[in-house]
């Protein structure tokens, strides 16, 4: 781990400069999860949500939200992406199941995009629970965490096993 450079003279944040950083291709891919009831999965894969297709909505959300992260948290730099691509599966447990959310993001440029992916993935979930909300509000938005990054000077991440 490297020392923070998010401080300025004073000890008060900053947006760090990049301009000097090389360019490279850089990737994230985040995990994020929103475990529903039997009803709600039945209404998503069925598309019987009075919103809408849940899903479809859900992935422009997360990618809309993508491209406006530096917008939201307040120290990132605005990023030209490459491409954004969101994912979904199903884990079903008892009587419950789990939409498992994967967000992969890709740039060329001299910072990273964990915070894209990680903003994406949160933010699809949170579609699915506004898109749900009005049939149960019991659903339980998952972990959210980076599964792997590429590129940049601090070198490549990839976690091993998957968060519960």
């Amino acid at each position: 781990m490297g020392e923070f450079t998010h401080f300025n003279e004073e000890g008060r944040a900053k947006m760090v400069d990049v301009s000097s950083k090389p360019e490279t291709v850089r990737t994230a891919e985040a995990h994020s999860s929103i475990t529903v009831s039997s009803e709600i999965y039945e209404r998503i894969t069925n598309n019987e949500m009075k919103k809408g297709d849940v899903l479809a909505v859900a992935q422009v959300a997360a990618v809309m939200a993508c491209k406006k992260t530096w917008e939201i948290i307040p120290m990132c730099h605005p990023i030209p992406l490459n491409g954004v691509d969101v994912s979904f599966s199903w884990e079903k447990e008892n009587d419950e199941y789990t939409l498992l959310i994967s967000a992969k993001v890709k740039t060329k440029g001299n910072t990273g995009v964990e915070m894209e992916a990680l903003t994406a993935a949160s933010v699809c979930a949170l579609t699915v629970y506004d898109m749900c909300k009005a049939v149960d509000k019991g659903m339980v938005i998952g972990k959210t965490y980076l599964i792997e990054k590429t590129g940049g000077k601090n070198g490549d991440f990839r976690r091993e096993n998957r968060v519960k």
